[in-house]
């Protein structure tokens, strides 16, 4: 009976794109989260990611980013983080995370709107995603632009540490490393994400910005 099995199982499929336009989304359990902070007065990049990351997304098929992102939660252990060097690894943590109110940084995807104008077929797409961070026990919401190409779906954007008041988490860690960083932390951060979705015969076109 296997290959009876192996009918059965591609009618579904066929079923589930038919009721859903010919289109299916299907994107990855995970998601990677990164930030770039500046140091100095040339505002020199420090780039860390977290790694202990835990991502609920709204659906994991969809006909659009909307239903498969609005809605979408992410968790991060502030004191899991990776810059490629030990020292500084545990300086940030020690001097800046352990010194928020809580370890955990949250975010959630509310909202997401294509570009108005979209790139031709087999560029990228474009738009903006509006998501709620929640750190040091103040949640903010950020916009950050979007690209999606060849499976890969990226959103990037800016915070202020000064609307979460973590200035002075970030007044420690500069205090910890004046010399370094010659007395120089900005306030600005630089927060990136991505996650895969694969397409099959969809348009990832959703609604425009207004």
């Amino acid at each position: 009976m296997p290959n009876l099995n192996k009918i059965l199982l591609s009618l579904g499929t066929l079923l589930t794109m038919a009721n859903s336009g010919g289109c299916l989304l299907v994107q990855d359990k995970t998601m990677n989260v990164s930030w770039d902070a500046y140091k100095t007065d040339t505002r020199i990049t420090v780039h860390g990611k977290f790694l202990d990351v835990q991502y609920s997304p709204k659906a994991l098929e969809g006909k659009n980013f909307r239903e498969l992102l609005v809605g979408s939660k992410v968790s991060m252990e502030s004191s899991n983080i990776d810059t490629e060097i030990v020292s500084r690894d545990e300086t940030i943590v020690e001097f800046f995370f352990n010194k928020l109110s809580s370890p955990k940084i949250e975010g959630i995807i509310t909202d997401i709107k294509a570009d108005e104008v979209q790139m031709m077929k087999g560029k990228p797409k474009t738009g903006v995603v509006t998501v709620e961070i929640t750190m040091n026990g103040k949640t903010v919401t950020t916009v950050m632009n979007y690209n999606y190409f060849k499976e890969d779906f990226s959103a990037t954007g800016t915070i202020n540490l000064a609307d979460f008041t973590a200035l002075d988490a970030l007044a420690s860690v500069d205090k910890s490393c004046h010399d370094l960083y010659k007395g120089k932390i900005w306030s600005d951060v630089t927060i990136k994400f991505h996650t895969t979705i694969k397409a099959t015969l969809c348009d990832t076109e959703i609604k425009k910005k207004k």
